[in-house]
């Protein structure tokens, strides 16, 4: 083989590794780029938050909203009217939560007539497009920092064994304030009619510091 050819057979195979490593360059550069824009848009994606709900006190006219939230859920059901009463009647210990026109939230309590320092929470409900977000521990802190429960120094509940994200719910809002959560029994299974009721659990939250 003359130089000539080899020297061009070399110079072919040089240009051949140079074109090779130039687009190996490039193909990384572009895939590094994606990845950061990528990276970017992960690090500046608004994060689900609650700033567009906000909350108040129910009027009559949020008790059918009420109903449906319940109704469409896999929460005891009670009469629209049970709803409704709850507005009229106890509207400065129930709460709902609302992002623009729609209900998305509510809590149900009133203050037993015998223990002034307890608020009884009835029934908690959140819509499927907030749940995740702490929706329900908001609410129930904002139960308690209304004027109507000045007085109460303790937050109980009746909760089923097997309703673990209620149960989380009270024992979470014990830990925030710094406070017990004790559990003790409350209604027995066999006072409920039917068979595919359990027993319920009170869970008291308490005391709570003001």
């Amino acid at each position: 083989m003359s130089s000539s050819l080899f020297s061009k057979e070399l110079s072919y195979i040089v240009l051949l590794e140079l074109t090779l490593a130039f687009t190996s360059y490039l193909l990384i550069k572009g895939f590094l780029k994606e990845e950061m824009n990528i990276n970017n848009q992960i690090a500046t994606a608004p994060a689900e938050t609650l700033d567009s709900v906000r909350l108040e006190k129910p009027t009559v006219e949020d008790g059918a909203a009420m109903w449906e939230l319940v109704n469409n859920s896999t929460l005891d059901q009670n009469s629209a009217y049970k709803y409704i009463m709850m507005c009229e009647f106890f509207s400065e210990t129930c709460v709902v939560a609302k992002e623009g026109d729609k209900l998305v939230g509510f809590v149900t309590a009133f203050i037993p007539p015998e223990q002034q320092d307890v608020v009884f929470v009835w029934q908690i409900g959140v819509d499927p497009s907030q749940r995740g977000k702490g929706l329900a521990s908001k609410i129930l802190n904002e139960l308690i920092s209304r004027e109507g429960c000045k007085d109460v120094r303790y937050v109980e509940a009746t909760i089923t064994p097997s309703n673990q994200a209620s149960q989380s719910l009270f024992r979470r809002l014990a830990k925030d304030h710094d406070t017990k959560c004790e559990v003790k029994d409350c209604f027995a299974e066999e006072l409920f009619p039917g068979d595919n009721h359990e027993e319920e659990l009170t869970f008291r939250v308490g005391p709570l510091k003001k």
